[in-house]
């Protein structure tokens, strides 16, 4: 794993990162494209079309049965089980704090206020063409659940027709009971546009590969997506004070998900930066995933060397990673300084995994420096709000002659009108 010190190759390796992701977009984006318009156009028939093609799936029905559910589920290992459960209590209780509820103020002669509502109907994506996501499940779906979301539309690949039973089982903890077997590009379609035997859906959420984020992307406005997510990403501060082999287990953590997930050190200590990438090297060669992570650790990772403490920060800062972990000797004195992150890790104790399973918040991050503006997926995620506005007519006159102003200022003469008519003068010459 390169260490990097000097301004410039540091500046060089940060552009590396910011195109990782991109790829040939444009032979991306055209392909995506002539498979969304064939769905909208020819539906179920285009979405099985694609289904065997691209996941090797001929089944002829696109829904599971209750009882195939049920079936599946049997399968899945005990212990595997008893884990998501108790990872699903967590994450419930850890999203029940976020939910809200409507409000108003009301003055003498006014209302004002917010009604929420959870949104109607909502498709959630389960990648599952190299890899089983049972936690993606969770993740996405109890928060819906949290806030109120009656249906749930569930899509997830099964290639060659396998449908892994520890997803199943985690389908049917949560009484998920319409189950699509596809996925890729035409799943986001079919639930973005509607099939003859998928109901559109209001909101698509849940990860994917570069083809399923540039899909989520094109259809939304019709709908609404929760976030383009991109590669996984960690980013790790850490002083004199980490313990190496701690690092070197949780930059692998991320590395093993796939070649363009992005690794970075950024530490205060040679010694350290030293220590790390010897770790590495023994702990990478026992990993069953090693040819994924040593190319992802070659091309997208990096022990970068710092000043001080503060210059690593301003870095992670640039950056902006979907997942950050802060090994310093107080990690707490430093969060005053940390303005974007999906998910902050503070201490030893608290690597990145547990955050992806069992800790409570949710997993479904931003990625790719959006954690500028981006926030993990959560119950917020599953609203929508409606302002609420009444006026008497003594708060009407109160209020009516700056309304009047500024829609005579915007040369809105119809708008104008709206208060002009409501006038006492103007009423008594109707009569």
């Amino acid at each position: 794993m390169r260490i990097i010190s000097k301004r410039k190759d540091v500046s060089t390796f940060l552009d590396t990162l910011r195109v990782r992701a991109s790829g040939d977009a444009e032979t991306v984006e055209q392909a995506v494209k002539k498979i969304l318009t064939d769905v909208q156009k020819n539906g179920d028939h285009a979405v099985k079309k694609y289904t065997r093609r691209f996941d090797q799936n001929s089944s002829s029905r696109l829904r599971l049965s209750p009882a195939t559910i049920h079936r599946v589920a049997n399968k899945a290992d005990a212990t595997v089980v008893r884990a998501l459960e108790l990872s699903a209590k967590r994450i419930r209780k850890f999203h029940e704090m976020q939910k809200e509820r409507s409000w108003s103020l009301s003055e003498e002669d006014l209302l004002l206020g917010q009604i929420i509502h959870p949104l109607k109907r909502v498709g959630v994506y389960v990648p599952g063409g190299t890899a089983a996501y049972p936690s993606t499940v969770l993740m996405n779906v109890i928060p819906a659940r949290v806030a109120g979301v009656k249906e749930i539309a569930l899509c997830v690949p099964a290639p060659g027709g396998s449908i892994n039973p520890s997803v199943m089982a985690a389908v049917r903890m949560l009484n998920i009971d319409e189950v699509y077997t596809i996925g890729g590009v035409q799943a986001i379609g079919a639930m973005a546009y509607g099939t003859q035997s998928i109901k559109k859906v209001d909101k698509i959420v849940g990860p994917g590969n570069v083809y399923v984020a540039t899909a989520k992307k094109m259809v939304f406005g019709l709908v609404d997506i929760d976030m383009i997510a991109g590669p996984s990403e960690i980013l790790i501060i850490a002083d004199r004070s980490a313990n190496a082999a701690f690092v070197a287990a949780d930059l692998l953590s991320q590395a093993e998900h796939d070649e363009l997930a992005s690794s970075i050190l950024l530490t205060t200590s040679k010694a350290l930066a030293n220590a790390v990438s010897k770790e590495i090297s023994g702990q990478l060669s026992q990993l069953k995933r090693k040819k994924i992570a040593r190319a992802s650790l070659q091309n997208y990772g990096a022990i970068i060397i710092t000043k001080n403490v503060r210059a690593a920060l301003d870095l992670s800062n640039q950056i902006a990673p979907e997942h950050l972990e802060i090994m310093l000797q107080d990690p707490f004195k430093v969060l005053p300084h940390i303005y974007h992150a999906g998910a902050i890790f503070l201490g030893p104790w608290t690597p990145e995994a547990v955050g992806d399973y069992a800790a409570g918040p949710n997993h479904t991050l931003p990625t790719g420096g959006t954690a500028r503006f981006f926030s993990p997926l959560g119950v917020h995620d599953f609203f929508k709000r409606s302002s609420l506005l009444g006026f008497t007519r003594k708060g009407f006159m109160k209020i009516s002659q700056i309304v009047e102003t500024l829609a005579d200022a915007e040369g809105l003469e119809a708008h104008a009108y709206t208060i002009r008519v409501r006038r006492p003068e103007k009423m008594k010459n109707r009569k």
